[in-house]
């Protein structure tokens, strides 16, 4: 179960405070083109009646945007089918990545080109985004069209005391043990090296907006990936990898 919080935007706020407040309307206001960094100071209504945008789903939109949800530490992922926890990391984990990952990598495109003189290693932090965006496209079609029905077939033979489970799992055990332990390393070395390059995301104080905006689209996507991993490494593996052992053991 997800839990909601929900969000008023103050239409008398300017842009710049907002996204400061709440960084995920910065994709709102982009959509619109309505400008979000230091120099955005005009109240948003007026700045909504002076571009003759319709201000009620300008409005609503921020407020989507701004909604908070959390994940209950409660929830018992051990207790899931195999099938419930492939698709719950699909399609909330796997879909979070194709939707944002982009628009990180273009935030930080615009943000290092304007900043790159003024803090330097940025174009390192550039580097290892692009890294990321590029290798977690193909690591997601591996895991949905190989990696994910592999351990779903596996889960059902299983259960269900196949014959044919032990060829099953001779033929395709390796992809497994591969992606936890090649693919995953690279990923979490990757975060490791932009968590010690921007201070754990924190921006200095006297920090503009797109800068604090960037930190805090690395730190959601960190998160993200962190916990994206431990369903997968400490959850959705071993299962798998104990259920092969199960099955090579009754032939």
């Amino acid at each position: 179960m997800k839990l909601t919080t929900s969000t008023v935007i103050n239409e008398n706020s300017c842009a710049a405070d907002i996204v400061k407040e709440h960084y995920r309307t910065a994709n709102v206001f982009r959509k619109y083109g309505i400008e979000y960094c230091c120099g955005a100071r005009w109240p948003l209504k007026m700045v909504l009646e002076n571009q003759q945008l319709d201000a009620a789903v300008v409005m609503d939109e921020l407020s989507s945007a701004a909604r908070l949800i959390t994940v209950p530490s409660s929830l018992r992922f051990t207790d899931w089918s195999v099938d419930f926890l492939t698709s719950y990391i699909v399609n909330v984990h796997h879909e979070y990545l194709r939707q944002t990952l982009p628009q990180i990598r273009e935030h930080i495109k615009k943000f290092v080109a304007e900043h790159l003189k003024k803090y330097p290693f940025l174009a390192e932090v550039e580097r290892k985004v692009n890294f990321l965006d590029k290798t977690m496209v193909p690591h997601l079609l591996q895991e949905e069209e190989v990696i994910f029905p592999y351990i779903r077939q596996i889960s059902h033979a299983y259960e269900s005391q196949e014959s044919y489970a032990s060829l099953l799992v001779r033929t395709l055990r390796k992809p497994v043990e591969e992606l936890m332990d090649e693919e995953h390393d690279t990923i979490e070395r990757t975060l490791s090296q932009l968590r010690e390059l921007t201070g754990n995301y924190l921006a200095p104080e006297n920090a503009c907006t797109s800068h604090r905006l960037a930190y805090s689209m690395l730190k959601e996507l960190d998160d993200d990936l962190v916990q994206h991993m431990y369903l997968e490494n400490e959850i959705l593996f071993p299962k798998a990898i104990a259920m092969e052992k199960e099955l090579l053991d009754r032939h």
